[in-house]
This record gives structure tokens, sequence and C-alpha cells, in this order.
């Protein structure tokens, strides 16, 4: 399917809704947890036959805002805009598309930063420790308060994608399709470490109070900045970061032999880590990087993860991403041989693209074409 530039515009803008869940949910921990809130967005129409709705789940720093902007903020476009609206790959004209905000995030669906009713105080380091599992089953009982019982497809990139193939392996028979992209099984022990150094960061700001700042009134704003910058190093590829900065020095020709900032990629740090600071928040980066890090569906079956996709019935779309060093390739072809091996309908594109992991929230037109028409036979199969 081409894409129509022309019809390719925003949904437009997109008001928020909140659906409250009084029933607790038996965490993966073992916790029950409720009662809670989960924020949403929704874009396009549902059809007669319910069969035409994609849930999209989102990655770290994201939410559920996923496409058009906020009515009080019309710059503020969703974060997957360039691939989910009227016209686009996702396209909302024939598409009911969903965005969940998951829980323990700070956008709204309850997390750290809301009043634990027992204490009348933020949960802050209380909030109870939730995994990729919790999320997909919280998204299934929003799910159920829609009226959906079978998703066209369950869609996202990065954490996001790890979501979609959780769907796959809890909820087999409640979607046709998941679109797994830039993704992973599980994480090395590397991409562990960068997260261990990320949360001590923040733990180790003293403005942290042992994860209660709220309640003392404080942001532990420098472990978070930092914690953001060894993040963000991550989802840029070498020659990406060389193209945009390389060795540049900052409002000198020469070094001043001291350590403020000289090189114009310090200064791009800095600026990401401290604009972070400023809106996300610190016991939701430390519960959804712990995410990351437990989600491992082959661990219940010895490391065998042919044996923990056995399950799955949905058709499977894998994309990655030639420069993405910290979900590489290598990772998406685990996962294709691992579904193949169980002789699962599965697609798998490897696309050249200088960006690394973040890849997959650029408008590259091959990796938006291959979306496109693949979101295409879906809605066939849905009489869309």
């Amino acid at each position: 399917m081409a894409i129509n530039p022309k019809h390719a515009a925003s949904v437009g803008p997109v008001e928020p809704q909140t659906a409250d869940f009084s029933e607790p949910l038996v965490l993966k921990s073992g916790q029950s947890f409720g009662p809670y809130q989960l924020v949403y967005e929704t874009y396009g129409a549902l059809n007669s036959s319910r069969s035409n709705a994609v849930l999209i789940c989102h990655a770290l720093n994201a939410s559920h805002h996923v496409a058009g902007s906020r009515p009080d903020d019309p710059q503020a476009l969703g974060w997957w805009d360039n691939m989910v609206g009227p016209g686009k790959p996702v396209d909302t004209n024939r598409f009911f598309v969903i965005g969940v905000n998951n829980l323990g995030s700070c956008f709204g669906s309850t997390g750290p930063a809301s009043t634990n009713p027992a204490t009348g105080q933020p949960y802050g380091a209380d909030f109870p420790v939730v995994t990729v599992d919790d999320w997909v089953d919280a998204q299934a009982r929003l799910a159920d308060r829609l009226g959906i019982q079978q998703f066209a497809a369950v869609m996202g990139g990065s954490l996001g994608g790890m979501q979609a193939m959780q769907w796959s392996i809890a909820y087999p028979d409640r979607l046709r399709h998941a679109v797994v992209i830039a993704s992973t099984a599980r994480l090395s022990a590397q991409n562990i470490a960068f997260n261990e150094v990320a949360r001590r960061a923040i733990v180790s700001d003293p403005e942290f109070h042992s994860g209660h700042y709220v309640a003392k009134n404080s942001v532990p704003k420098t472990g978070l900045s930092v914690a953001r910058m060894i993040g963000h190093i991550t989802y840029l590829s070498d020659d990406d970061m060389a193209e945009k900065f390389g060795r540049q020095l900052r409002g000198s020709d020469d070094y001043r032999f001291g350590f403020d900032v000289e090189f114009e990629i310090e200064s791009y740090l800095r600026y990401q880590g401290e604009k972070f600071s400023t809106y996300f928040d610190a016991n939701t980066y430390l519960l959804i990087t712990r995410a990351l890090d437990y989600f491992d569906p082959a661990k219940a079956f010895s490391g065998n993860l042919s044996q923990a996709l056995a399950g799955v019935r949905c058709s499977n779309l894998l994309i990655s991403f030639t420069t993405d060093w910290r979900f590489p390739p290598e990772r998406s072809r685990e996962i294709v041989e691992a579904l193949l091996a169980q002789r699962k309908s599965v697609s798998y594109a490897e696309i050249d693209a200088p960006h690394g992991h973040d890849a997959f929230l650029m408008n590259d037109p091959r990796y938006h074409h291959l979306v496109a028409a693949y979101f295409d036979r879906i809605g066939k199969e849905c009489g869309v």
C-alpha cells in the first residue's frame, strides 16, 4: 500500500480518557494492587464487527499520547504521530487505534506519584514492582472494558515490542497479529548493566530520599538527568552521533582545559537530561527499567524461547535496524528462529538505517512503506 502524503495528516486534538478499576490486579510478584486507574487515548472508529482495533504499546519514556495533539497544546504531537493517523502506515481511516499509559507511569495512570489511599500520601517507593506481564494483563482488562475481544494487531517498538510479544504468549486468541519492532526477548547483560548504572545515578542523588522525595517536596533532578544521558547514548548509533556532532567544540575554537561543557555532544546530552528531569518521575524510571530487566518469557522453559512461543497463534511481523546496538538484529532473529521452529507465521525485515535504536521512531520511507503494506493486509482481513 502506498502512503499518500496528501492524506497523511495528524488525527488532530485528542482528549485523554480514564478507566478506573476497583478489582485488584494480581501482579507477577504475587502482590495484589488496586484500585488503579489507566489513562488512554483512541484514534479512528471501531467498526461494527469490532474487528479493526489496534493496540499500540509504549516504550520507556512515552505514554498513551501516541498521535495527534493535546487540546491544551497544538504543538505537542504524539510520540508516534508519523506512524499513526489518517493515511499513515497505521491508518486511522481504517483502524481504531488505542494507546494506553502503563501502570506505574507518570503520565496519568496510577503510579508512584499517585496518592496511596491507605496513607493519603504519594506511593513513592512503596509502589509495587510491575512487569511487562502485569502491563499486558491491565491492558487486557481495558480491552474488556471497551468491548474488544480480539485485536487486529498489537504493536510496539523497544519495550512496546516486548508487550506485543507478551500479548501473543499470554492471550493467544486475543490478537491476530503481533508487530514487534526493534525489540528483544530478553535483555543482554550489557543492557541490564546500563539500566543499573542509570538507577544508581538516581538513588544516589541526595534528593532521592529513599524514593519518598515527593513527600519531601524535592526532585532528584541530577540523578534523573544523568540516567537519561546514559540511556540516550544507547539509543543513538555511533555514525549518527558522529554526523550530528563529531568532535565539534561549543563556543570556542580550542580547548579551555576545564571540565565544563566543551563539546557539542556534551551540551546536547546535558540538555536532554535536564529537560527529561523536568517532566519524568524518578521512581517510574526505576520501575520501568526493572520491568525491562525482568522480561524473559523463556525463563519458565529453562531458557528455551521456542518452547515459550509454542502457544502463539497470531501472525508476526518483526523489524530490526542494522545500527541498533542496544537491541541489535540478532535479537530479533532469535525470535524469528524460535517462531519458525514452532511453524508459526512470521515475517521479518532488517532495515539499514543510520539512527540506532531510535530508528523505530523515525520517518524512514522503507520502514513506513513496509508497515503500511503489512497493515493494508490486516485491513483487508478486517474488511476495512
